[in-house]
């Protein structure tokens, strides 16, 4: 459906009374979706480090751009299509990886699944999941999906949860480089609430043989004073683990895990050396995300991956860190189209992607937003956000004088 239709079709709708379910513009979607969901979701979800100006950073370095449309351009027929790693895809985004989706809605990972299928848009499946890659796999057919990788302690799980995701149909593994410890969250931490430690947000790892075995003969630690909210912990952590209910309330097993998810999710010693490892041990593209410095790029290239994607995390782990669209030109010039180069944190619009793929993304990643979209609607809700965000690219490229993403160059754009 083309920018017009789609548009044509909420219009007509109207007609009838009918309005979209979920809201088009980006801060009232967010609104929204707050009122929907629980203080903790929204603060897990919507939160980032420190005083978040890391936040404030990316919707400013998309400020600091404005588009010079371009006029008496034939831009009848449009094409926002896009080929990554030999797949061509619909529009030139990708669905980010977003953790514990169980927080925003029950179908959580399965219900993005279904909507990026439905699109044809790559999910990247994340290591912090709700639900197994295999059950997203499951529904998505032969659609594209990638897989998100945490680097642990272990390697011998890294290896296991690469090789799933091979089984389950990735394209490509996206090694998150900038989460080898958690952020300074104050949002969380004012509420004294992490996800992962009732148990949420662990479902690739407590669905994975290696972590299992490693989980079982590890320390369940100290049990918490008697409380009503340690019981309801614990209720989460039974609730969550797979499963009889009854049978792991009575089993340490459930607790070990969340032990040994927190001892082992991330690596800090990770270095540049170790990533000769996992290539040994994929032959499916690697990309690596949290990359913001030219010689980290560069780098990247040495080291013979597949990839970049310019991100801050969406501003949850450095406070006052650079924006990533402000750090994408000298990435792009870094890696001198040696390997594609993404782009996430901050994206909210359509202009927002032109201006990306102007300054030389070759896609952009989304985060927040789907996320909001599956809190009002559900799998329904992804599917409209999806078609409604390719149709503002389709009209927001069109207006502005191209016909498609291979013209789309810096010329389209001057600092504000």
């Amino acid at each position: 459906m083309s920018g017009r239709d789609r548009q044509s079709a909420i219009y007509f709708a109207g007609v009838a009374g009918r309005r979209p379910r979920v809201p088009v513009r980006a801060r009232e979607l967010e609104a929204r979706a707050r009122r929907a969901m629980s203080r903790r979701a929204y603060a897990y979800v919507a939160g980032g480090a420190g005083a978040e100006a890391t936040m404030r950073a990316n919707r400013a370095a998309f400020d600091a751009w404005r588009l010079v449309p371009r006029m008496l351009r034939d831009t009848e027929k449009r094409d926002i299509g896009i080929t990554v790693f030999g797949r061509r895809l619909p529009a030139p985004f990708l669905l980010g990886p977003v953790g514990v989706l169980e927080l925003v809605h029950r179908h959580a990972d399965v219900a993005v699944a279904s909507a990026a299928a439905d699109a044809g848009v790559p999910m990247v499946f994340s290591n912090q999941a709700s639900r197994p890659m295999e059950e997203c796999a499951a529904v998505m057919g032969d659609a594209p999906r990638w897989f998100q990788l945490y680097w642990s302690t272990s390697d011998e799980l890294v290896g296991s949860l690469v090789g799933r995701a091979e089984a389950a149909g990735c394209e490509a593994i996206v090694l998150t480089l900038d989460t080898t410890t958690l952020g300074w969250r104050p949002r969380d931490l004012d509420l004294a609430y992490l996800p992962f430690s009732h148990g949420l947000g662990i479902a690739q790892y407590t669905s994975d043989p290696v972590f299992r075995r490693l989980a079982e003969t590890h320390p369940a630690g100290r049990s918490p004073r008697p409380s009503l909210a340690a019981a309801r912990a614990l209720v989460d952590v039974a609730r969550a683990y797979p499963g009889p209910f009854l049978g792991n309330v009575r089993s340490e097993l459930p607790r070990r895990a969340v032990r040994a998810f927190l001892d082992m999710y991330s690596r800090p010693s990770l270095s540049w050396d170790d990533l000769g490892y996992l290539r040994g041990l994929t032959s499916l593209p690697i990309v690596l995300k949290g990359i913001l410095h030219a010689d980290d790029a560069r780098r990247a290239v040495d080291a013979g991956m597949d990839g970049v994607v310019v991100s801050n995390h969406g501003g949850r782990q450095v406070d006052g860190a650079v924006g990533s669209l402000a750090a994408l030109p000298g990435v792009v010039d870094a890696v001198a189209g040696a390997v594609p180069v993404f782009l996430d944190s901050g994206v909210r619009t359509g202009a927002d992607v032109v201006k990306a793929l102007a300054l030389g993304a070759t896609a952009v990643l989304l985060g927040r937003p789907y996320v909001y979209a599956l809190a009002l609607g559900g799998a329904a809700g992804v599917r409209q956000f999806l078609a409604d965000l390719a149709a503002d690219v389709d009209l927001t490229m069109g207006l502005a004088g191209y016909r498609s993403v291979d013209e789309i160059d810096a010329a389209a754009l001057v600092g504000a």
